[in-house]
């Protein structure tokens, strides 16, 4: 019986520029996949850590120097050639000028106009994640949210965000417009009280340029009013396969739920903690996931170091209790 070769270890690096620009390169000739884009990295050396590794092959084939960079995602690719464990590493700090010592072409491209092709396979999952928002806020309990201050309650929580998002240094996760979403829970709200308060925040949403998610328990029509569903729960427990859904995002309370949400085909994890005394913050590490993953956490500090915290633990960004919006203000 023949058994399986384990997979070979791959550092890769998701370089961020300033303005938010990731850096992209072509594979040289005489390799597999000659011509096709990727992200730059390569082969983990005996007894190197990932970031050694990236560090040292971004040096040896870009002529980049490294100073720090944040794990993300790790997942696992069948290529006819290999198969192997690639571990996605952003890279928001780095100096030097750029020069493919290979004779490679690179490529900076913002996540949303990235035009080159062929891309390698396991390449296009990681644009899907690059433009996925790394900040959400979670409505879940607000007395009065359907009466008539509501709406100006939620556009005062969106403009908060907005002012937050707007200290967030260029490059950063979450920095710029646009780059939020809006969990639209409320699960003691009635379903008829539910309905305006729905169409309400769904305009709201529009104006600010943020993604609204609707929770799986409300009756099917509204996630595809709002083109994106929220599994928590039951829902996503029961769930087997991937919803008809053109986002898809889970709120996940332990280790056991974050599989099943990339088992189905997930966009976003949040992670919230069975044990609410768990740490979420810098000290936690996460566990190696095939998808984004938001630590949900109060953010009593400015949301820039609270992104950092998190994304230095491994995650994408955090999804903020409304605790946020309450001292932010």
């Amino acid at each position: 019986m023949t058994t399986q070769a384990a997979p070979v270890e791959v550092a890769v690096g998701v370089v961020l520029r300033s303005d938010g620009s990731v850096l992209l390169g072509q594979r040289p000739a005489g390799k597999p996949y000659a011509g096709w884009w990727e992200f730059p990295g390569g082969k983990l050396e005996a007894g190197e850590s990932v970031g050694q590794a990236l560090a040292r092959e971004l040096h040896e084939e870009l002529g980049l120097q490294v100073a720090s960079s944040w794990p993300w995602v790790v997942r696992e690719f069948v290529y006819p050639h290999a198969h192997v464990r690639l571990h996605f590493h952003r890279v928001f700090e780095f100096s030097g000028v750029i020069h493919g010592r290979e004779n490679q072409a690179f490529a900076w491209l913002r996540p949303d106009a990235i035009d080159v092709a062929p891309l390698l396979p396991a390449t296009v999952p990681v644009i899907g994640w690059l433009r996925t928002p790394s900040v959400a806020v979670r409505i879940r309990h607000w007395p009065g949210i359907d009466g008539d201050d509501g709406a100006r309650a939620i556009d005062n929580l969106l403009a908060c965000l907005e002012r937050a998002l707007s200290g967030v240094p260029g490059g950063m996760p979450g920095d710029g417009g646009g780059r939020s979403l809006v969990l639209l829970e409320l699960p003691d709200l009635a379903a008829e009280r539910f309905e305006s308060v729905f169409y309400r925040v769904r305009e709201l949403c529009r104006h600010a340029g943020a993604r609204l998610v609707v929770d799986a328990d409300r009756p099917a029509s509204y996630p595809v009013a709002a083109g994106a569903l929220l599994l928590q729960g039951a829902a996503l427990r029961d769930c087997r396969d991937r919803p008809a859904a053109s986002f898809v995002a889970a709120i996940c309370g332990n280790e056991s739920e974050l599989r099943k949400a990339a088992s189905i085909g997930a966009d976003l994890a949040l992670l919230d903690p069975d044990d609410r005394q768990a740490p979420t913050g810098a000290g936690r590490s996460l566990p190696e996931f095939a998808i984004p993953t938001l630590l949900v956490t109060e953010c009593r500090t400015e949301l820039a170091s609270c992104l950092a915290q998190a994304c230095r633990a491994g995650a994408h960004g955090v999804a903020l209790d409304l605790r946020f919006w309450q001292h932010a203000r």
